[in-house]
């Protein structure tokens, strides 16, 4: 018995079963993992399952370069964000395509007049001081004792880092009161100065009105009728106070602390902000905090409501900043601020100060959104669609399927069980992609998978035929696998390249559904590379020990025979010739 060549080692080949059953349990953990998520099946795109898609496009403000960025891109996202779940709408989805374009999929059941205009329209940020306000859900009487008011720090919103919180104060407060009082000193205010932004001014507010006790009675019905507890009230709230002029008093809502306020007219235009940027203040210790930077106009008009703030009780010594007619944050004035720069504080976590400076540098934001596309998909041919690629992907198998059978013939359950394997993976890590990364299956994608099939069918065939190649030259099976392995490998790996290459290219330089082909397709050639090494060679190895193939059935797909196989190959002993002894 020969002993084995030193310096041979015993790799995965030798093993195959190990090999089955770790790509087993990684199938099944996969498969696991999704029945335990929730998620069972992957998620559908507009075109698939219904709604409206927008396409907008990015463009610079005159006298703007280079303002199309990723900082104001992101920027742009979240606000748009913000008005859509304004419209109390679930599993919508706003994402940047390439450089200078935003997609914002909202899915069936939402109205698409009213969502094309809320995500087209620039956003409008302003300043306005705060009158009165009370929790949410509540209503604010006139003859209520004073209740606690959120407390802040100088210029400063909550611990949330976003907006005041309903924790009590030391000291008694008018928060909970009538808005009359208030308002009608505002509005002797206005009528002073009509203009939106408010001037500082020595002389004491005159006596109210009875217009304006007019006014502060309709405001404070619309204060005790705010409804800030569900989405549909907030989103209601927020389109009207969005749409009121900058001279007029407003009622809207703080969802983060679930207050409701109401706020005076317009003191400081967002467009006046110049700057914002959220900083870790390490020399005070005050932690993350928000610095911004007004321009001249707007330096002069916050020196003077700041100014008229710090001497007013709680919480008229506030300043709402109003993105969209929703509240993003209402910090409270302790000292006026000149010089055209401030800052916010009050436990901001370095995503919350990095949200509020993004929200107020939209103010000044210097590119505008361009409508480029819409696209609006019926639900019910959203499900036609999705019904004819699954029938062209069962077309396309079934003969894929028969061209195995009729010309594999017992080879072909090799390749049909590898197929299932492969379409199992692409459905359950889909399935998965879904939830964590926002994946969506639209109708290219649906093609991708459909021309995936003959990739991964074209792996089984350039493997089948090097083991055919080798069978011809006259090897038993078990050699010609072994021997046939390593040139299909190599064709395998530089075909399923070029694939992934051009699939990765196509992902980067294209936009919207197209991406969804490039991703499915890039997806499932990785997924081929994985199936063929970890279960198609094993599966291969171990039949190939099995009679029916090893022997060359005529349903084996391998019969010497029908192959036109040379006669086996046999080593023998070299004769040597007889030679003549020398002559002495």
């Amino acid at each position: 018995m020969a002993a084995p060549k030193k310096g041979r080692k015993q790799s995965a080949q030798g093993r195959p079963g190990r090999t089955l059953a770790l790509m087993l349990i990684a199938i099944v953990a996969l498969t696991g993992g999704m029945f335990a998520s929730g998620h069972t099946t992957p998620r559908l795109g507009i075109d698939l399952a219904g709604g409206t898609s927008i396409t907008l496009e990015a463009q610079n403000e005159p006298g703007q370069k280079n303002a199309i960025n990723p900082t104001n891109m992101k920027t742009a996202v979240g606000i748009m964000e913000r008005r859509v779940n304004g419209l109390g709408v679930s599993e919508a989805e706003v994402q940047t395509q390439g450089d200078k374009n935003i997609i914002v999929n909202i899915p069936k059941g939402t109205n698409s007049a009213q969502a094309r205009e809320q995500v087209g329209t620039t956003a409008k940020l302003y300043f306005r001081p705060v009158l009165t306000g009370a929790p949410t859900g509540s209503a604010t009487d006139p003859g209520a004792s004073p209740s606690p008011s959120p407390s802040g720090n100088s210029a400063s919103p909550s611990a949330s880092g976003k907006s005041p919180s309903p924790t009590p104060s030391a000291t008694a407060t008018t928060q909970g009161r009538a808005v009359t009082e208030g308002l009608a000193a505002k509005d002797g205010a206005k009528k002073a100065d009509p203009t939106p932004s408010a001037t500082p001014s020595d002389s004491a507010s005159p006596p109210a009105d009875p217009s304006g006790e007019a006014a502060a009675a309709d405001v404070q019905k619309q204060l005790d009728a705010l409804n800030c507890s569900t989405a549909k009230g907030r989103a209601a709230a927020s389109e009207k106070a969005a749409q009121a002029e900058d001279s007029e008093t407003i009622v809207a809502c703080d969802p983060d602390s679930q207050y409701k306020y109401a706020l005076g007219p317009v003191a400081v235009n967002g467009e006046r902000v110049e700057d914002a940027s959220a900083v870790f203040a390490t020399t005070t210790g005050e932690g993350w905090i928000v610095q911004m930077k007004f321009d001249d106009k707007g330096s002069d008009q916050f020196a003077a409501v700041t100014g008229r703030l710090v001497g007013q009780a709680p919480p008229q010594n506030q300043f709402a900043i109003v993105l969209d007619g929703e509240i993003v944050s209402a910090p409270s004035v302790n000292s006026a601020i000149t010089g055209g720069s401030a800052q916010i504080s009050g436990g901001f976590t370095q995503q919350s100060a990095e949200d509020l400076a993004n929200v107020l540098s939209y103010g000044a934001l210097p590119i505008t959104f361009k409508e480029a596309s819409v696209t609006t998909v019926d639900a019910a041919l959203g499900g036609d669609q999705l019904e004819a690629g699954l029938i062209a992907g069962a077309i396309g198998l079934a003969l894929v399927i028969i061209y195995l059978l009729l010309y594999y013939r017992g080879l072909s359950l090799i390749a049909i069980a590898s197929l299932l394997v492969s379409a199992v993976m692409t459905y359950v890590i889909m399935s998965l992609l879904g939830p964590a990364i926002g994946f969506a299956l639209n109708l290219p994608a649906v093609c991708g998978a459909i021309v995936a099939i003959g990739i991964t069918a074209d792996s089984f065939i350039v493997f089948f035929e090097r083991i055919r190649d080798e069978v011809r030259e006259g090897r038993t099976l078990r050699p010609a696998v072994e021997r046939g392995w390593p040139r299909a490998r190599r064709t395998i790996l530089v075909s399923d390249f070029v694939s992934f290459l051009a699939a990765a290219v196509l992902f980067i330089v294209t936009v919207g559904k197209v991406q969804g082909f490039a991703f499915t397709l890039g997806l499932t050639t990785v997924l081929d590379v994985v199936v063929v090494f970890f279960f198609t060679k094993p599966l291969m190895t171990i039949l190939a020990r099995k009679k029916f193939f090893a022997n060359g059935h005529s349903w084996s797909g391998l019969d010497p025979k029908r192959l036109g196989a040379k006669p086996p190959l046999r080593r023998s002993r070299r004769v040597s010739a007889p030679v003549d002894p020398k002559e002495a």
